[in-house]
């Protein structure tokens, strides 16, 4: 076991976060973007008409990609868990 194995199993790591927060934070910034130009458009100025639009797609998106998202937990847990000795070495 050399330095590779760490900053390659760091790497991966990193890289799953990186996933798993951006398929939630960019649609929800794409729709508060959206509602941000609808407002300047229209000069309505309200507070939860951005808010609720993005707290929506947020939790639906949540809801529809958290199976795929726990299961890419556990095989990355299971992955380092299986090599854990060799890691330790």
């Amino acid at each position: 076991m050399n330095d590779l194995h760490m900053l390659i199993a760091m790497q991966e790591m990193l890289y799953y976060t990186v996933v798993a927060v951006c398929i939630i934070t960019i649609p929800t910034l794409v729709v508060g973007l959206v509602v941000s130009i609808f407002q300047a458009a229209t000069q309505i100025n309200e507070m939860t008409m951005t808010f609720i639009p993005k707290m929506i797609v947020m939790f639906t998106l949540l809801y529809l990609l958290c199976p795929w998202l726990m299961n890419q937990l556990v095989i990355i847990t299971q992955r380092y868990m299986t090599h854990l000795p060799t890691y330790i070495r």
